[in-house]
């Protein structure tokens, strides 16, 4: 039968609750596979799994009981190997970069913040900053609305005006908030957000970052920004896929919310 990953510990990690669910339905049990050093939390892997509500929420519980307890790195939702041999033999393969992993997020949470434009507030910045689509719009306005090709014109360059203060509004988002992280990892762009970045930070000093959000909300209030966290480290196991060989991702991101 083929497993389901969950996460990798230190083969020292405590032991799970007395009769814990994972996935499925009914929820398989989970269970700690032990190599070497190593620790791997899985279950049998239900058939025909899909990013369904309960089965996310009790993945990111499975991980949220074994991260109590000890330094956890999250696999993605749908993490499955074709059997528990294949588990153990990755911890094999890449004990190194996993131990070493274990111990740079150990103390460590992440959180993913998002961010897009309040459009009428993006639009009176544009118009303040750019005399040329004042002057244009004025324009237009005095002759009744302007002319067809004037108002495409003046679409277009409210288009690019809004698209560069995008990027320009990421980037300052993103460079008052970095001090307050120990690393960043720039997430996938997203239909609707200007931003999306994930941020490692030390569980002791998660205050201080949210803090450093509400400053970022201040001196850019024409932002929308959006806080997910705290979530396990699952942008910081590894620059790229980190599941077991032979997994089949499930098209679900449970740390990017």
């Amino acid at each position: 039968m083929s497993t389901y990953v969950y996460g990798i510990a230190s083969g020292a990690h405590p032991a799970l609750p007395d009769g814990m669910g994972g996935v499925g339905d009914p929820a398989r049990p989970v269970r700690i596979l032990k190599e070497g050093a190593l620790a791997a939390v899985v279950s049998d892997a239900p058939e025909g799994l899909r990013p369904k509500r309960k089965d996310l929420l009790a993945h990111q519980n499975v991980l949220a009981e074994a991260g109590a307890a000890g330094c956890v790195l999250p696999m993605r939702f749908g993490s499955v190997a074709p059997d528990d041999a294949a588990v153990t033999g990755v911890l094999v393969e890449r004990a190194a970069h996993y131990q070493e992993r274990l111990t740079a997020l150990d103390g460590r949470i992440e959180y993913n913040i998002k961010a897009n434009h309040v459009e009428e507030a993006v639009l009176h910045h544009v118009m303040a900053e750019s005399t040329e689509i004042r002057a244009l719009a004025e324009a237009n306005r005095k002759s009744g609305g302007g002319g067809y090709e004037d108002k495409i014109r003046l679409g277009e360059m409210v288009a690019a005006a809004v698209q560069a203060k995008e990027a320009e509004d990421g980037l300052a988002l993103q460079r008052l908030l970095e001090p307050a992280a120990e690393a960043t990892s720039v997430g996938p762009e997203s239909s609707g957000w200007l931003a999306n970045v994930s941020y490692l930070v030390d569980r002791g000093s998660a205050e201080n970052f949210l803090a450093a959000v509400e400053q970022a909300r201040k001196e850019l209030p024409h932002l929308e920004v959006r806080v997910n966290g705290p979530l396990p480290p699952y942008s910081f196991v590894e620059p790229g896929p980190a599941e077991p060989a032979g997994s089949t991702a499930g098209g679900a991101d449970t740390g990017a919310g």
